[in-house]
């Protein structure tokens, strides 16, 4: 019973929508990507900064992890000393964590950051224009492949920079992307590793840290396997762009969100 109250208590936060403020105290983590969870102590991106851009304010959100908050102001630092453009940010997590608008599983515990990948120079966008602004995929339409009118050196630059920073522990790109990396980089390959392929992901690489140390509640993803990943299991990717369509059927039942572990009751409902 106590457990039902939990989880109801949990659904009743998260339904009514997310709090603005971050719980007080100390960085606690709770939970962890597929688990759900939440964040105390978390910090906010500013709205802008030498190197990036926050976008889409309305239905986006800037929390995260203070490590988090200053590897993505340092990535920016990065990329601006290694001659390229400013890069837009979009979700990292809610005030307090929990479920995300858009049916997120991820971004729940502050850990998680979006960043765009279109390696163009931007204007300083007035806040209107944050709001409509599109962030541009460099992936072609048949998925099988970069765009070569928006995909230069300074994409695989960004990512390299990004894979550089510390405690990260993967970060998902389209197929296509990973693909393109297998194909153009040289010398030093180790980065590769920790470029994922997964679904979508064809304007933005979202950059997933590990727990921070001390953050006993913090679930952590298994590694990704050794090697570059540049072999068969990358091919999956494209054979199922060839696979036969399934025939239609009635319409998948939405999988409910994992509950939110016990101790999210306190942070999520405003006691810290």
């Amino acid at each position: 019973m106590r457990r039902l109250l939990v989880v109801f208590a949990a659904f009743f936060l998260t339904a009514a929508g997310p709090i603005s403020t971050p719980a007080p105290g100390p960085l606690r983590i709770v939970g962890g990507d597929g688990t759900g969870g939440c964040i105390a102590g978390a910090e906010r991106l500013p709205a802008a900064g030498p190197g990036f851009q926050t976008i889409h304010l309305g239905h986006s959100s800037f929390w995260g992890a203070p490590p988090v908050v200053e590897r993505i102001q340092r990535l920016a630092g990065a990329a601006r000393a290694a001659g390229l453009a400013d890069f837009y940010v979009e979700d990292l997590s809610n005030p307090r964590g929990g479920p995300m608008a858009g049916g997120h599983a991820a971004h729940q515990v502050g850990l998680d950051a979006d960043i765009g990948l279109d390696p163009r120079p931007k204007p300083a966008l007035t806040p209107g224009e944050r709001e409509t602004v599109e962030v541009v995929s460099v992936v072609r339409a048949d998925q099988r492949g970069v765009d070569p009118a928006r995909w230069s050196p300074a994409v695989t630059t960004l990512l390299r920079l990004a894979a550089g920073l510390p405690e990260v522990d993967r970060i998902l790109v389209n197929p296509a992307i990973k693909r393109q990396l297998c194909q153009e980089v040289t010398g030093d390959r180790s980065w590769l590793r920790l470029i994922r392929p997964w679904y979508g992901h064809r304007a933005h690489m979202h950059i997933a840290f590990r727990c921070p140390a001390g953050q006993a509640e913090c679930v952590s993803m298994p590694p990704p396997p050794p090697g570059d990943g540049c072999d068969a299991t990358l091919q999956w990717w494209f054979d199922q762009l060839d696979a036969p369509a399934r025939p239609e059927g009635p319409p998948a039942k939405p999988k409910p969100r994992p509950a939110l572990p016990a101790a999210c009751r306190a942070i999520m409902g405003g006691t810290g």
